[in-house]
Parts: structure tokens; C-alpha cells; sequence
């Protein structure tokens, strides 16, 4: 869902369609953000930690109630329709992706609260940049729980529609992500990161240090994480857990794994290298906290950069052009800062914290070499910790 070129905001281009194609006035904004996370990545499915923030990019639901059971969906920036009846059961459409993030959600609010039956007509419209890794389908969903919500007076809190969010990308698109990306879009806090705990769901903001700023360059090299390298991933850390005898590897201390490694090597080093970069990765978002709270920044780079490498040799979701803007990023920032690859992996974005009179030195570093080595023109952003979903 991508409103960027019309030159209005998502929540202004939503209300302008909604009047265009339904031709009376909507009830009803929602808004909800998409999302980067600083450090904690694959950490979410094994129980763990995750420290993301709500960005300023996001997806708009502009709607109004029905008399009866039907939903009919617009989605601007696709152009695209979908049409389905809350009184039969809700299947996946045969040919648009999209509209499984909303007929999901929809489902499995209807399943928790059976008296949801009024239908709705809707328009969406979004501009966070697609395939990237900053979780499209995260703001659209939980935009479409939240609508849903308000629409039929539910008794759902931020957490449980971020939940239903989830639950509509497992079960009902098929990828199995864990719960960071619904939990953050739903909670976020203005100028500040979220360290989320993945199993409690206890959330901890940790302001951003004032000067800084969170930048997010896209490589636009494509991924899409359906695709079965996400799920195998998801796959090879439960295998781990099991060898350890627990729940998940949030279980697992570091010293628990390196008393074992050596056993779990020999069984299947492919599976040990993954749960080597899940075991620090938790650790890694403990101490960044601490860090943050302190402002030292230099230690966050420290463990930004460590939590690349780890990405890229433990758990091997970077590819060679994003590993090339993280280095560039890197040089520029020096011990200022840190720069990682971000979201699922294959492709999408990288992070970098950085003093605001970096952006600049980043930007043309970036611009000079990127497309000269790699054919393709990276996307640079300026982001700000942002609020999570908001009724308007």
C-alpha cells in the first residue's frame, strides 16, 4: 500500500478515495505505523527480546459502517477492489495478496468476538515502502483491527489486536513471523524504542538520545518472506530448542550454549550457527538498553555491528548489497553510532543510528558508491520514534 507519489499523506489520500469511490462521507480514520527495529532480529519466534520503534511511514483506513454484512475494501494505491460477506466464511482471495491482511484480521477478530457482524466499506492507503522489511502488512493489520475495534465497540486492547495481526500472517497468509512487528505498530511511543519482551509482552521504552537519528536506507533488492527461507529459519531454531530441552532458545543462556556447542556441531552445525546468532542476539538487545539509557552510543554501534555480523555468518539472511551499506554506512558514522541490516532479511533495509549532522555525510557517501557498484539505486530515509495506531 503505497500512497508516496500522489503527494498526499496516507491519512489524506484514504479519506479523498473513500469519497471518490463510495461517494458519501466516511465515519472513521485510522492510522498505524509501519516500523524498524534497532537490534533483536529472528528473536521474536524464539520468545526473546526485540528493540524496534514506530516510524513515520504508515498505513490510513478511511471507512464507514454498512446496514449489512458486507465488507468492500479499496486499496488506493493498488487500485485494486475486494469484496467479502462477514456471514460466510471468510476464505483467502485467489489472486491478491494484499487482501489476506485484511480478510485475516477480520476472521480472527470475528472468531474472538462473534458479535462483530456489521460490514463496512473501506479505503486504504499507505506509504511505507513495500518488500523493504519495515512491515507494510504489520501497519495494515493492525490498522484493520483497530478500525474493526472502534467500528463495533469491541473490548480489544492495542496488544490483542496486535496479536489477531499476528495470528492473520500465520495462519491465514502463511508466513510465520513472530509478534514484534503487530506489537510495536500498536504500541509504539513517540521518541522512543520498545524493548519488547516476546514472551510476557511487557514492553520497556527507551527514549532515543536526543541529536540522534534513526535512518533507514532501502538496497531494493526485493524480498519476500513467504518464501520458504524465513519458515526454515523458524524451523532450524525450534529444532535447537529442543536439542537444549526448552520452550524456546530465549531459554538459553550464553554460556548454557557454549557449554554445548561443540555436541550440537557435530549433530547439525547448520542448526548451532543459528541458535549462536538467536543466543547473543537476546543478550545484544539486553545491553543495548542499558546502553541507551546511559546515551552511550558507541557501545550501541558496538553491538549493532556485531549484530550484522551475526546476521550475516550465524543465521546468513544479508546479501552482498547490503552488507555493502552497512560498511558504507559504517565508515561515515564510525564510534558515533551503529549501522545493521534490518527486518527478516534477503534483501530490504538497513538501520543506522547516527548524530543528526551525520545524515548528510551518510547520504553522499551512500549516493556515490551504491549504484556504482551494485546497479541499483538505494532509497534513503530520515525516520523518527513515532507513535504506535491512532484513531483520528
Amino acid at each position: 500500500m503505497n500512497s508516496q507519489h500522489s503527494g498526499l499523506s496516507p491519512q489524506q489520500a484514504a479519506q479523498k478515495a473513500f469519497v471518490d469511490q463510495f461517494e458519501y462521507q466516511p465515519q472513521l480514520l485510522v492510522y498505524a505505523p509501519g516500523r524498524v527495529n534497532i537490534i533483536g532480529e529472528h528473536t521474536d519466534y524464539n520468545d526473546g527480546f526485540v528493540m524496534p520503534c514506530a516510524i513515520d511511514y504508515g498505513t490510513a483506513i478511511s471507512g464507514a459502517k454498512r446496514t449489512d454484512s458486507l465488507f468492500r475494501v479499496y486499496a488506493v494505491d493498488l487500485q485494486q477492489w475486494d469484496e467479502f460477506d462477514l456471514n460466510k466464511p471468510i476464505e483467502p482471495h485467489p489472486e491478491y495478496k494484499w487482501t489476506g491482511y485484511v480478510r485475516g484480521v477480520v476472521k480472527y477478530i470475528q472468531q474472538k468476538c462473534p458479535e462483530f457482524k456489521c460490514g463496512a466499506d473501506l479505503a486504504i492507503s499507505g506509504n511505507v515502502p513495500l518488500s523493504s522489511g519495515l512491515s507494510s502488512s504489520a501497519a495494515l493489520e493492525v490498522a484493520t483491527g483497530k478500525f474493526c475495534q472502534v467500528l463495533g465497540n469491541l473490548a480489544l486492547t492495542n496488544v490483542e489486536i496486535a496479536l489477531i495481526g499476528q495470528q492473520a500472517e500465520n495462519r491465514f497468509v502463511g508466513c510465520q513471523c513472530g509478534n514484534m512487528d503487530q506489537l510495536i505498530s500498536a504500541l509504539g511511543q513517540k521518541d522512543h524504542l520498545l524493548k519488547i519482551d516476546c514472551r510476557t509482552l511487557e514492553t520497556e521504552p527507551t527514549p532515543v538520545p536526543h541529536g540522534v537519528a534513526v535512518i533507514i536506507v532501502n538496497s531494493n533488492v526485493k524480498h519476500d518472506l513467504v518464501d520458504g527461507e524465513y519458515n526454515s529459519r523458524r524451523q532450524q531454531c525450534e529444532q535447537a530448542a529442543a536439542f537444549f530441552g526448552v520452550k524456546a532458545l530465549r531459554d538459553v543462556s550464553i554460556e548454557q550454549f557454549q557449554q554445548r556447542e561443540s555436541e550440537l556441531t557435530a549433530l547439525d552445525a547448520v542448526v548451532a550457527k543459528r541458535a549462536r546468532h538467536i543466543v547473543t542476539e537476546n543478550q545484544r538487545v539486553l545491553n543495548a538498553a542499558v546502553a541507551l539509557k546511559k546515551g552511550d552510543l558507541q557501545q550501541v554501534g558496538v553491538l549493532m555491528g556485531q549484530s550484522h555480523v551475526s546476521m550475516r555468518d550465524d543465521f546468513e539472511i544479508t546479501v552482498p548489497e547490503v552488507d555493502y551499506l552497512v560498511a558504507l554506512a559504517q565508515e561515515v558514522i564510525g564510534d558515533s553510532g551503529g549501522a545493521r541490516m534490518t527486518g527478516g532479511g534477503f534483501g530490504g533495509c538497513i538501520v543506522a543510528l547516527a548524530p543528526e549532522e551525520k545524515i548528510e555525510s551518510v547520504r553522499k557517501k551512500i549516493a556515490d558508491h551504491y549504484e556504482k557498484h551494485t546497479g541499483l539505486k538505494e532509497t534513503f530515509y530520515v525516520c523518527h520514534a513515532s507513535a504506535g495506531v491512532s484513531v483520528l
